[in-house]
């Protein structure tokens, strides 16, 4: 696994001699200028399929090589078929009947090979000068001609198709669109973003440009295996439609650094230490000639400048807008947290309002008194049915105690108040009057303990108060009820 790190991944991260007071110089993937340093070697058999597409081979070679397979495949087939005419006039004795007025050779005024090559050459550009041609008495000079006549059509199609082809090709079109020298992270509608510009020299357009982006960055996986150049997709708009580009005039690209980004945890002071490389891919449609181009740039992490944002280059003029590509590549810094976006979510997290530790008190305290609540409500059905305050107006101790907040955390924490309705056994009217009556103790006797307020829940008028339903009640209620009336 070393050595596999050693071979790919260091040579990946670094090479070349190391520079003074700078980071080494890193190994790019993609050049600035689009092209892809990736060199096939050790094809072995397999060079063979280099052939069966022969015509793509010969568009895909340099133009020196190209200008020589063409000036060499003219020379040699020209030289080729000059030699099969000089060749038919040698075996007809065509060469030694020269001077004879009245022997009719096969060509005529073919007496030599530099005549033999102009016959071929005026046959072939179809010059046809009048003074060299094919008599009717040499049937196989005729069946060389129509060979000649094939052959010439076949390697004119074939080199100057390839030419065509080279020449307009779609690789010099993207030399007129440009990318920002450097990327910048800042935030762009409170969200931290990475973004870079994109901007077309020409007037035509390029019809259904879309724009992609690949992050390639080493990395181990969790079985082990070390992957040198793994590449990983940012999104730049795919699913809201921002990839596709109107490129009439500069644009930002943004990418939104979010959870599933793998700019997640990227934060001002690991962007010093991490190192990848950003591939940025734009392909359209020439309007010009119809075919696609692609362009091609990348940006490395010294090329990602944090905290800063790029300056303006549109302005309105008298009747149009006008682009300043001189601002093209400018940045200025700007206010930008160091932090990740992963770091600002937990801080988020940890300064909520619903995890402060008030509110955590607070919580506590209404679990508490809604505990004491139940725990009344539980003794109250304890008692005895005919003790139990008449349901019919179990809701109005509620409405008079929603009067003060500060009065029910009180009476909740206590349980005094409504041990009061609960013990008292009155008729509906007087336990009406006694519950106003028992809400409009001060603030003195809510504070006083428990004791103080046992004493002050039996006042003596209650038990004056004639019942109507004394029958009901057991013997030692009826004891208790008549000692209490005398």
């Amino acid at each position: 696994m070393s050595a596999v790190r050693r071979k790919f991944g260091d040579e990946y991260q670094a090479v070349g001699p190391a520079r003074s007071g700078s980071r080494r110089e890193r190994q790019r993937f993609v050049d600035k200028n689009g092209r892809c340093n990736v060199q096939h070697g050790n094809l072995g058999g397999e060079s063979s399929r280099y052939l069966s597409d022969f015509f793509t081979t010969l568009v895909d070679l340099k133009w020196r090589w190209n200008l020589l397979i063409f000036l060499l495949t003219y020379t040699v087939a020209w030289l080729v078929m000059a030699s099969m005419w000089w060749g038919i006039a040698y075996l007809r004795g065509d060469l030694h009947e020269v001077r004879d007025n009245t022997y009719d050779p096969c060509v005529a005024n073919v007496y030599n090979f530099p005549s033999a090559f102009l016959f071929f050459i005026e046959t072939e550009a179809t010059i046809g000068y009048g003074h060299r041609y094919i008599t009717e008495r040499c049937p196989e000079g005729i069946v060389l001609f129509l060979f000649q006549s094939l052959l010439g059509s076949i390697v004119d199609a074939f080199l100057i198709g390839c030419m065509f082809i080279k020449m307009s090709q779609p690789k010099k079109r993207a030399e007129t669109l440009m990318f920002s020298h450097a990327a910048v992270i800042s935030q762009r509608d409170g969200t931290l973003c990475l973004m870079f510009r994109v901007g077309n020299l020409r007037n035509s357009h390029m019809v259904s440009a879309q724009i992609r982006c690949k992050l390639i960055k080493s990395r181990q996986t969790p079985e082990g295996e070390f992957l040198p150049l793994d590449q990983c997709e940012l999104d730049v708009g795919f699913g809201t439609g921002a990839d596709q580009l109107f490129l009439v005039s500069p644009l930002t690209i943004c990418h939104e650094i979010n959870s599933k980004s793998p700019f997640f945890c990227l934060s001002q002071r690991s962007l010093r230490s991490e190192q990848f490389e950003i591939v940025v891919i734009l392909e359209g449609i020439v309007e010009t000639t119809g075919m696609t181009c692609q362009a091609r740039t990348s940006y490395t992490e010294d090329e990602v400048l944090w905290g800063h944002r790029f300056l303006p280059v549109m302005s309105l003029e008298d009747g149009f807008f006008r682009v300043d590509y001189s601002q093209f590549h400018a940045t200025f810094e700007v206010p930008t947290p160091p932090y990740s976006v992963k770091e600002q979510e937990e801080n988020l997290s940890l300064s909520s309002p619903l995890n402060s530790p008030v509110d955590n008190n607070k919580s506590r305290r209404e679990q508490v008194c809604s505990l004491d609540c139940i725990d009344i409500a539980g003794q109250k059905n304890k008692l005895p049915f005919k003790l139990q305050i008449s349901s019919r107006k179990g809701d109005l101790p509620r409405r008079a105690l929603s009067v003060s907040s500060s009065n029910i955390e009180k009476t909740c924490s206590t349980g005094d108040l409504w041990k009061i309705q609960e013990i008292n056994p009155i008729s509906e009217d007087s336990d009406t009057r006694v519950q106003l009556k028992a809400l409009q103790i001060n603030a003195e006797a809510l504070t006083q303990s428990t004791g103080v307020l046992e004493l002050q829940k039996n006042p003596p008028n209650i038990c004056a108060l004639k019942m109507k339903w004394e029958d009901n009640f057991p013997a030692k209620l009826k004891k208790m009820n008549s000692d209490c009336l005398s």
